[in-house]
């Protein structure tokens, strides 16, 4: 059984944004504006989204 995936895109900088929300966008697989990372719909993964839900972009 194939696991869902969701492509996460960054659309905002992180100059500026909390320690830990650069942290996080880092975990997410994410370098620069416009980079994307297809990502395993796990809950881990959720939590981080729902973070830094004003720096990117999800689609399922």
């Amino acid at each position: 059984m194939a696991e869902k995936k969701l492509k996460v895109t960054l659309v905002k900088s992180v100059i500026g944004t909390k320690q830990d929300h650069r942290a996080t966008v880092r975990g997410l697989g994410l370098r620069r504006v416009n980079s994307s990372a297809m990502l395993e719909d796990t809950p881990a993964v959720r939590g981080m989204i729902t973070k830094v839900a004003y720096l990117v972009k999800c689609e399922g």
